[in-house]
């Protein structure tokens, strides 16, 4: 099968959308991620996955932290700018969680330290320990077939 069969069949899973960020030299970085998933609950771990030629693929290499941010519906916009499908057009509202940099008003934010990491294929796991977190109310943005989706109430 070529990649973009492989792609098109990744696409028909439904996932969140997740904004991975970090600090390096007292500057935000961050980047958009729908490779996100809950791995322990004994300890608290998260996993994402983030692709060898990625902007923060070197820089969450030596990293001791990140934040996870999951979007709500609204804040679609927020992906795409993290996803360099959209300019930038205000400040993307970052906030602190432990020192480590998250999405501001996002349905939840998480803390982490980096506990592990495994090299699959073209991307590297990144295991991280929660240290904090912060939940609030809304619906989550979805994505789906390559297109920003949202949950109607039936």
């Amino acid at each position: 099968m070529d990649n973009r069969t492989f792609r098109d069949a990744m696409g028909k899973f439904a996932t969140g959308i997740t904004i991975v960020t970090t600090e390096v030299a007292g500057k935000v970085k961050g980047m958009t991620v729908n490779a996100f998933m809950s791995v322990s609950l004994e300890p608290k771990l998260i996993a994402v996955s983030i692709d060898k030629k990625a902007s923060l693929y070197d820089i969450l290499q030596t990293n001791p932290s990140f934040g996870v941010s999951v979007l709500k519906d609204e804040q679609k916009d927020v992906s795409m700018v993290f996803a360099k499908q959209k300019e930038q057009e205000n400040p993307v509202p970052i906030t602190k969680l432990q020192e480590v940099p998250v999405v501001e008003g996002a349905l939840v934010n998480l803390a982490c330290k980096v506990v592990d990491k495994v090299i699959a294929g073209d991307h590297v796991i990144l295991i991280g320990e929660v240290e904090d977190l912060v939940l609030r109310d809304g619906d989550p943005v979805l994505y789906f077939g390559g297109s920003y989706r949202e949950i109607k109430a039936t």
